[in-house]
């Protein structure tokens, strides 16, 4: 029976437009192969929809992307519009997305690929193995809590503020995801707070132990965010899903990111409970390579897969691109970020060509 799937493409600034090619092209050969349909519609975010209509995140791509099964996204931003107003920068954009469809959940693999493992800045006892989700809270916290701004004290002087706030009802649907997410892979969450100081993560920390009683077999433990980012880079094998706020997820999962080696192999899935989800590559736009067939599209199209896997409930069409990465990294075909000796130095495209050719033999 032939599935039909409407995606919402979001090719963005930079790099965008050319990652986002491949990772149609090989969405097409995997459709075709697994009676999958696929209606392709592209929408303008960010830069890209600032210069063709004045701002980031206009109305008709959000309805768009909610009338959509999924939406797949490449990269946002760059120099060209660092500039501007915050409400106009194309990272706006970004978090209007998220909000206007309801994303509150981000799940960042950090994974190392054995291929790889040498690229990684650590050693390699150190890394070899590591598997890592991060799951973290994208819809509140400090990045969206009131009030916030710059405001003139009585003295005149300037004061920035910022709020962290999280409800009850806000902590226990990210600990449920998270619950569940550490369900399916190795039964173990570390909740990541900073209870000893704030007030909010006190909240977080009752919130979170009360849940673990509805998951008995995930194993549930705690750290001080200070610690966490320590003992990612001390012994990052110990983690296996970790949940956390959306300002200690941000920093986290980045740093988590680096293990790998290059962040130009990490997807990313924000999820909510009813609108589509969006799926994107961690790295940025990468303006200073755009146009040049030099990207990596390997992020983008392990998006696709996650897209697969976790908005269209198709896990044996995105185990198929993932296999057809490893053949290819296999094979010794590398993009210039992932580079090294005696391996075949291939752009974009070539990439491209190289992941269809595996599809094809698989």
């Amino acid at each position: 029976m032939t599935h039909s799937y409407r995606i919402t493409l979001l090719p963005g600034d930079g790099i965008g437009p050319e990652i986002m090619a491949v990772a149609v092209d090989v969405l097409k050969v995997v459709g075709e192969q697994l009676d999958l349909r696929f209606e392709f519609q592209e929408a303008l975010i960010g830069g890209a929809a600032i210069d063709a209509v004045g701002e980031p995140l206009p109305a008709d791509t959000l309805e768009m992307c909610r009338n959509s099964d999924a939406v797949l996204l490449a990269a946002i931003g760059g120099y060209k519009w660092d500039s501007l107003p915050r409400h106009l920068r194309p990272e706006t954009g970004l978090l209007g997305l998220r909000a206007g469809l309801s994303l509150f959940a981000n799940l960042r693999p950090a994974t190392i690929l054995p291929q790889l493992i040498d690229a990684s800045s650590l050693k390699r006892e150190v890394v070899e193995g590591v598997d890592i989700m991060v799951v973290r809270e994208l819809t509140g916290g400090i990045y969206f809590g009131q009030p916030r701004g710059v405001f003139t004290t009585e003295t005149g002087e300037k004061r920035g503020v910022n709020t962290m706030a999280y409800t009850e009802a806000e902590i226990d649907r990210i600990g449920r995801v998270a619950f569940e997410t550490a369900q399916k892979r190795g039964k173990r969450l570390c909740s990541v707070d900073k209870a000893n100081v704030l007030e909010v993560s006190q909240l977080w920390r009752d919130r979170i132990t009360q849940l673990a009683s509805e998951y008995p077999d995930v194993e549930l433990s705690h750290l001080y965010v200070d610690n966490a980012a320590m003992q990612l880079l001390r012994a990052p094998k110990q983690f296996d899903t970790i949940v956390t706020g959306n300002l200690f997820g941000d920093i986290l999962s980045d740093a988590a990111a680096m293990l790998t080696g290059s962040i130009g192999m990490l997807p990313s899935a924000s999820l909510g409970d009813k609108n589509p989800g969006v799926f994107e590559p961690v790295h940025g736009s990468a303006p200073d390579i755009a146009g040049q067939d030099k990207a990596n599209p390997l992020a983008q199209v392990l998006s696709a897969a996650m897209m697969l896997r976790y908005g269209l409930n198709q896990p044996t069409a995105a185990q198929r691109i993932e296999q057809a990465v490893l053949q290819v990294l296999d094979s010794g075909d590398r993009t210039g970020d992932i580079m090294s000796e005696g391996m075949n130095l291939l752009g974009c495209r070539a990439m491209g060509d190289s992941l269809i050719r595996a599809l094809e033999r698989s």
